[in-house]
């Protein structure tokens, strides 16, 4: 666990009892440590539990079902929370997927360097897309699905700036669908951003803790 994230994790579990009004227990079906940042700087005390889909096989289940690009997410959001839902009845569980857009085609994590590369090739000097989603599910039912976009516009990069990028970001190159964090080195790599940086970075919090406090489960 890193330095950070711990210090985030301590002060919400300070926050949690002020801020947290429901009795139920909160689980995030994630492993993403992005999302689990968000909620930790929110306040909100969770319990992680990934959930045991497949991801790749229901995506192409959804297309073939009609599911438009830009509903991927939503439908997987709801597929995870429902799933790690069914197995925790008593708790409130949060889903949450994003899916990058290039002209309608979904791009996906890069498996390894070379992929990173075709990838930033593929989106240098373009527009695209990121749909974040989330779901809130109990008894392996949903509750609400929600879902954000934010617009952005790569700038053109020659091959020394797409190699050098990966060379300083290693790893986490391969982390995210565009094989950027914007949060981080990535923003190199941007001349124009729309939208909000949750969303970017994969969970749409701002409308996640409207729901919730709309629900009447949080304090503030």
């Amino acid at each position: 666990m890193s330095k950070d994230f711990a210090l985030q994790n301590a002060r919400a579990e300070t926050d949690a009892p002020r801020l947290w009004r429901s009795p139920e227990r909160l689980i995030l079906a994630s492993a993403s440590l992005g999302r689990r940042r968000l909620l930790a700087a929110a306040g909100l005390s969770f319990d992680v539990e990934a959930a045991r889909i497949d991801e790749r096989g229901l995506e192409e289940a959804f297309v073939n079902q009609g599911c438009s690009p830009g509903d991927l997410a939503a439908r997987l959001a709801e597929a995870k929370a429902t799933e790690v839902s069914a197995r925790n009845p008593e708790a409130l569980c949060l889903g949450a997927d994003q899916t990058l857009l290039l002209d309608r085609a979904v791009l996906h994590k890069p498996t390894d360097p070379e992929a990173a590369a075709r990838q930033l090739r593929r989106l240098s000097g373009r527009e695209h897309l990121l749909v974040s989603a989330f779901c809130f599910a109990r008894g392996g039912a949903a509750l609400v699905v929600g879902q954000d976009t934010a617009v952005l516009t790569m700038r053109r990069l020659d091959e020394r700036a797409i190699r050098l990028y990966l060379a300083l970001a290693g790893p986490l190159a391969l982390a995210s669908v565009g094989a950027y964090q914007i949060e981080g080195l990535g923003v190199h790599l941007f001349e124009k951003i729309e939208g909000d940086y949750a969303t970017i970075q994969g969970l749409p919090i701002v409308s996640v803790l409207a729901w919730l406090r709309a629900e009447g489960r949080l304090a503030l």
